[in-house]
């Protein structure tokens, strides 16, 4: 309970003193798009996902999303996340998620939390790249996520990227990404 507390204190510490460093010109902006919707297929296991991100303010916004294998399994993720930008070119993420999991093996319908922190970064006009580390607490099983990304932005409203993720729920996998921007 003390290493959640923690965690969460931490987060929060981490994204104020991020904010209010920023000088006034520059603590409303972001450097990325926060209103999409996502497209995704996973590989080993084979897995179908969509995800769905709204701005609420200028420094938050929802988050919603579903990965499944479609055999009677789910991992359903809702919530609310920080962006705050970093530099001209990059932005630092959080995220705090309700978390419900059925993957047909180790969780049946439970649920839990995630919390996790992230940078976005421009390497050029066109391409973003991207990791985020978190902490994943459902019953009793407190496991850390990692995922790391590359994302190319073909035209302002369309991109395509790959992903990995490590420990997740499925295990490591690669994901293939398709994100709409509205």
């Amino acid at each position: 309970m003390i290493r959640k507390t923690l965690l969460a204190s931490s987060l929060m510490f981490i994204s104020a003193t991020s904010m209010a460093a920023d000088d006034a010109n520059n603590a409303i902006m972001s450097n990325f798009s926060y209103d999409y919707v996502e497209a995704r297929i996973g590989f080993s296991p084979s897995t179908f996902g969509a995800g769905f991100s709204k701005s609420i303010h200028p420094n938050a916004h929802a988050i919603a999303s579903i990965d499944s294998e479609l055999d009677g399994d789910y991992d359903l993720a809702a919530g609310l996340g920080f962006h705050a930008p970093v530099n001209n070119w990059a932005d630092i993420t959080g995220e705090m998620l309700l978390r419900v999991v059925d993957d047909n093996h180790k969780y049946h319908n439970d649920t839990g939390m995630e919390l996790n922190l992230g940078v976005r970064q421009w390497l050029g006009p066109q391409l973003e790249v991207g990791g985020k580390v978190g902490y994943l607490s459902i019953d009793d099983n407190d496991d850390t996520l990692f995922s790391v990304y590359g994302r190319f932005h073909s035209t302002e409203l369309f991109s395509i990227g790959a992903e990995g993720r490590f420990n997740g729920i499925y295990g490591d996998q690669l994901l293939l990404t398709a994100r709409f921007k509205y």
